[in-house]
């Protein structure tokens, strides 16, 4: 089944338009850049130059000679994972500056690290967007579902994101049994997370890797002390510290931070790690049981709506940064949504729909709650679609 994502519209725009900059497509492995490009390469005609590959990489050879060949052979040039050859980035201003042809690239923004000075010469050169997994409103949106239905597909979409996550090709396969599933996600875990990740990146420990975000895994919607971890591992803290960053520059984690003011009372001192994908948390813990029958349904919940309203921020360009608030005496806003205006949005999120916590967020501010059964609307309402 061939989804449309959310991207796909920008894409349109940006090939009808007069803009040349290059389009950056960021995101994991696995969540559909690559079907992106296939999509687009079919429609345009023109091939995908795999990064991946020595054959490919060795194409691009950053002379004006060389570029200007394959400039004046392809009007739109597709890369896919670009981070793979950081020096490509000489050839990509090449390509923008000299011959103002249209490039689309996917890969992991971590080629800003990689290519050094060199990706910081890309200044204005440049437009980004995402590929993420599935969003609940990308599902929506490929989903035909009559007005009195409405209810039912949204509880049983909550129940199987929150147990098979939403990777495009472990969602789509309902003929799969959920062995099979579970099967598929340890495949993506093993080899496109978890080996791919160590081997790019020259990660000496691979079970270190897997160790750290089984950690995390343990301990949704709790402040992750990168102190406690290293010293339960007996490892190294700038080490496990350095591993924590390339996943959360991986779109594997997501981190929240402890939202910061002049108030004495705040405590900011760690930040809380989310899962893009409950799918891979959940091969981390080795659990796919219902919901109903675990202990941890809370911070799976709560992971849930994390993820999917970073994904509505990350797909639709929102500008708002989230954070977790807490005080000393322990009360907690689970969300806190600040605006380039320093607009504040509060959330308490829980499964159930009951008398919640205090509203102690010192700042003014808007606060609602977010349970199972209104979570699709209110996701939909913290962060509305900014008007093309």
């Amino acid at each position: 089944m061939m989804l449309r994502r959310a991207i796909e519209n920008r894409l349109e725009s940006y090939l009808k338009g007069d803009n040349h900059k290059i389009f950056f497509i960021w995101g994991p492995r696995r969540s559909g850049k690559t079907t992106l490009l296939k999509k687009l390469s079919t429609s345009l005609s023109v091939p995908v130059f795999n990064f991946d590959l020595e054959s490919d990489t060795e194409k691009f050879i950053p002379r004006r000679e060389v570029m200007e060949k394959i400039a004046s052979e392809h009007k739109v040039i597709l890369i896919d994972e670009v981070q793979s050859h950081p020096k490509s980035t000489v050839a990509l201003k090449i390509l923008h500056d000299e011959f103002k042809v249209k490039v689309i690239a996917t890969g992991s923004s971590e080629l800003r690290q990689k290519s050094g000075e060199d990706f910081d010469t890309l200044a204005g050169r440049f437009t980004e967007s995402f590929c993420l997994p599935l969003s609940i409103t990308e599902i929506a949106d490929n989903t035909q579902i009559l007005s009195y239905d409405k209810s039912v597909f949204e509880h049983d979409l909550l129940q199987k994101l929150q147990i098979f996550g939403a990777y495009p090709e472990v969602y789509t396969k309902d003929e799969f049994s959920n062995t099979e599933k579970i099967e598929l996600l340890q495949n993506i875990f093993d080899t496109y997370i978890l080996k791919d990740i160590t081997q790019i990146y020259d990660l000496k420990n691979e079970k270190l890797a897997k160790d750290i975000l089984t950690k995390i895994a343990l301990q949704l919607g709790s402040e992750v002390s990168i102190r406690e971890i290293a010293n339960s591992l007996q490892a190294n803290v700038s080490t496990v510290s350095n591993y924590i960053e390339i996943f959360i520059k991986n779109y594997i984690l997501i981190p929240l931070p402890s939202f910061k003011t002049n108030l004495r009372r705040a405590v900011s001192e760690n930040r809380k790690l989310f899962f893009y994908d409950l799918g891979i948390r959940n091969i981390l813990v080795k659990d796919f049981r219902e919901l109903d029958l675990r202990p941890d349904k809370g911070g799976v919940f709560e992971n849930f709506i994390i993820s999917e309203i970073e994904k509505r921020r990350k797909n639709l360009y929102i500008n708002q940064n989230m954070y977790f608030y807490r005080e000393y005496g322990g009360q907690e806003v689970d969300l806190v949504l600040e605006d380039y205006y320093k607009n504040y949005n509060c959330a308490e999120i829980k499964i159930s729909e009951k008398i919640g916590k205090k509203d102690i967020f010192p700042l003014p501010h808007t606060f609602t709650t977010i349970y199972s059964k209104n979570y699709f609307d209110k996701i939909l309402k913290l962060l509305p679609a900014i008007p093309s």
